[in-house]
């Protein structure tokens, strides 16, 4: 069951993964796409985007299950409405980590792969679905009608 303890736990953990994440150095693309990840199929590596990054259509990350992904986005993410992720050759939304500076918005009936470490706030529109973990201070939004 949840203690104080364990939940101050939790947050220490996190924070070290968003640290961790948000330290690397020497990314392998910078600005890719301008943030305009929509219609692009998306391979192993360091990603580091000094803007917003968005999803206007779907989206393939592609590689093997050992292969990581990180994407450090020091402004918003979104994801619009009905507007898919999705994993191909292997790859596990384990081993893909969205670490967010600013707010991440998922739009209604959109899809999500990965882990989500925020620093703002994630909200989930109607419908929308992940497949990974949503770790965000202060505040996650879900939505449903």
């Amino acid at each position: 069951a949840p203690t104080p303890v364990k939940m101050t736990a939790a947050v220490g953990d996190m924070e070290i993964a968003y640290t961790d994440a948000a330290g690397r150095v020497n990314p392998d693309h910078v600005e890719y796409n301008s943030g305009a990840l929509g219609g692009t199929t998306l391979f192993p590596g360091l990603y580091k985007f000094e803007t917003n990054v968005g999803f206007s259509t779907d989206c393939t990350i592609s590689g093997s299950s050992r292969d990581t992904w990180i994407f450090q986005i020091a402004g918003d993410m979104s994801i619009a409405d009905n507007t898919r992720i999705t994993l191909a050759g292997g790859a596990l939304a384990s081993n893909i980590v969205w670490v967010v500076a600013g707010k991440t918005t998922h739009g209604a009936g959109s899809h999500f792969e990965g882990i989500i470490l925020g620093a703002t706030s994630a909200e989930f529109f109607t419908s929308s679905t992940i497949n990974g973990r949503v770790l965000v201070q202060p505040a996650v939004t879900l939505q449903k009608t």
